[in-house]
């Protein structure tokens, strides 16, 4: 018996995130770790969570993640664009709340690149008068 499942891929900044949903009892798998393992901070819990709070599909579907590049703020980020995505898979109702929270666009912002002569992006060294 084939069991239905939902894919979606998300991304922020560096971290690309593939994301499964399957029926279940509303368990988060990031990397083959839970969630909380995973992640040491409840905010990026939090952040993980909202798309499936948002349609109340919490306790409905297991999220299977695999997850690479990037911080830990970007790879939740990436983790809730790709369960977005997945979700409208699932039903296509849920466009309209989750468009209007802002978990279907991709967010551009993209780290700076370094210039040279300089030490970071915009950071120069410091003056020395003599």
């Amino acid at each position: 018996m084939a069991v239905a499942q939902y894919y979606g891929t998300g991304r922020r900044k560096k971290s690309v995130a593939r994301v499964r949903l399957v029926p279940g009892q509303g368990r988060i798998i990031i990397n083959n770790r839970e969630m909380s393992d995973y992640f040491g901070l409840k905010t990026l819990e939090l952040i993980v969570k909202q798309p499936l709070e948002l349609t109340n599909t919490t306790d409905q579907y297991d999220v299977l993640v695999n997850v690479n590049g990037g911080g830990a703020t970007g790879q939740a980020g990436a983790i809730r664009h790709g369960i977005s995505r997945a979700l409208l898979e699932v039903d296509a109702d849920f466009r309209k709340a989750l468009k209007k929270e802002g978990f279907l666009t991709r967010d551009p912002r993209m780290k700076e690149r370094k210039k040279y002569g300089l030490k970071k992006a915009r950071k120069a060294s410091q003056f020395s008068k003599r």
